[in-house]
């Protein structure tokens, strides 16, 4: 049974234009220019989320002419899903076994 959570995917996904990035993603595969229009981001800055995502093997890119489109990896957020589902199911254990550490 797993009992930690990826801390620095976690991190990367706490920003709230990045989790919204994801949002959009998990419906469609989309380019920059998509991004830009979604979220109201600035192009570099949209960009510099983009490297962020892509570094953490959340998304993948596809060239398509002058534009990169992203997809996600739903794997990715599998994994992270699993990980709080075996954090849930350990809380739930110890809270039925009533286990607690006894104070000094």
């Amino acid at each position: 049974m797993m009992t930690s959570v990826d801390t620095d995917l976690i991190r990367v996904l706490a920003d709230p234009l990045r989790l919204r990035i994801v949002t959009l993603l998990a419906r469609e595969t989309l380019c920059t220019t998509h991004l830009v229009e979604e979220t109201g981001a600035k192009q570099t800055n949209l960009s510099n989320h983009m490297k962020v995502l892509r570094e953490a093997g959340v998304v993948d890119t596809e060239p398509c002419g002058r534009f990169i489109y992203y997809r996600l990896r739903p794997e990715v957020i599998e994994v992270l899903a699993g990980q709080f589902a075996d954090l849930a199911q350990t809380a739930r254990a110890t809270a039925e076994a009533n286990l607690k550490r006894s104070c000094p």
